[in-house]
């Protein structure tokens, strides 16, 4: 005869009531935005290429975005390594270029970062296998002043490696108040898998993290970002999952309950907005692509906006990869995939049109 402990039975039903609802409810729920469309608008012509990370000026108005050039979907992964088209973009809140540099200096743009200076942190995630013979880009990330003077360089250009010199492939970047700065490195789930962190001067202090599933563990970090409390925010994409941090590597936390997460952002109003770009029925089954919105210190997904072409078929997904919020609300989807309905790449804004 076996005896139940009733208090662990309610504690699990309570557990179940509390998680499965609010994705459920999150995934259904009514569209609080609406689209802007054709709201970013590239000069003289120019075709939008695929859509990288975005992140908000400090302004809180101007939208910092990587656009890898414009090469066709055929050169994925190395769109800006014959091009001499700037990558790096500065729209103002109308969607119009008032900035750009980078021309020549990526391969594979891929994260972006401002920092409290106004400063722009840019990575390039290509892999050793999209690097010309020869070729010095690659596996860096650079520091440039708002007008796109080369203030610093991490990493050693055109070399991958797991020393405290090299990255492979890093997906992202993050820059403390403090200074201190935060590499996910790297974009492939075979990579270095790891965090990486320097100080205002570039130089190495730590790192922590290795290819695997348990907390701590990553299979291709996509996105990295900072809460204002000081939190470090990783996407761990290829294991389906957010994990928390503190600034000294500490494991605090894991969600699942956001998705695939390709990008991550926060705004002031204690939300946390995380795009998901490849939940399908294979990689991912049970959650849709979209960008999901909750609370940043509970975890609770509030909202979903469901991307309205998403075919969970289809892999790799064609949603917004990253995201950003500004400060009126306003959030800005870079799209790197064309979309089969749409057969375009774009920097896409949201509106909120609800309470």
């Amino acid at each position: 005869m076996s005896v139940r402990n009733p208090t662990v039975s309610v504690a699990a039903l309570l557990v179940l009531a509390s998680l499965v609802p609010q994705e459920t409810a999150a995934q259904n729920s009514t569209n609080p935005y609406a689209i802007v469309e054709g709201w970013a608008k590239l000069p003289g012509g120019r075709v939008m290429g695929a859509v990288g990370k975005a992140k908000v000026d400090r302004d809180g108005r101007h939208i910092w975005a990587v656009i890898r050039c414009d090469a066709g979907q055929e050169h994925f992964g190395s769109e800006c390594v014959d091009s001499d088209l700037d990558p790096v973009l500065k729209f103002d809140p109308d969607g119009n270029v008032v900035e750009s540099f980078g021309s020549g200096m990526f391969i594979w743009p891929h994260g972006i970062d401002v920092d409290s200076d106004g400063n722009v942190w840019v990575t390039d995630a290509v892999t050793d296998s999209s690097i010309p013979a020869g070729d010095d880009r690659g596996h860096h990330v650079i520091k440039f002043s708002p007008t796109g003077d080369v203030l610093l360089t991490l990493g050693t250009p055109g070399e991958a490696g797991d020393g405290p010199n090299h990255f492979t492939s890093p997906s992202d970047v993050a820059v403390a108040p403090n200074g201190d700065v935060f590499i996910a490195d790297g974009h492939n789930e075979n990579g270095n898998n790891r965090v990486v962190k320097y100080n205002s001067r570039g130089e190495f202090l730590m790192t922590w993290g290795e290819t695997g599933y348990a907390p701590g563990q990553f299979r291709a970090l996509h996105a990295i970002a900072l809460h204002p409390d000081g939190r470090v925010f990783v996407g761990d994409r290829g294991n389906s999952r957010i994990q928390i941090f503190d600034q000294e590597g500490n494991h605090t936390a894991t969600w699942t309950q956001f998705g695939r997460p390709s990008g991550i952002a926060f705004d002031d109003q204690g939300r946390i907005f995380v795009a998901d770009s490849e939940s399908d029925n294979v990689q991912n089954p049970g959650y849709e692509m979209g960008i999901r919105i909750g609370e940043a210190q509970t975890g609770w997904v509030k909202e979903f906006i469901h991307f309205p072409w998403a075919n969970p078929h289809i892999i790799p997904g064609n949603g917004a990869e990253f995201v950003a919020v500004d400060s009126e609300g306003n959030l800005y989807g870079g799209e790197p995939v064309p979309n089969p309905h749409l057969n375009a790449r774009t920097l896409r804004k949201y509106v909120r049109v609800r309470p």
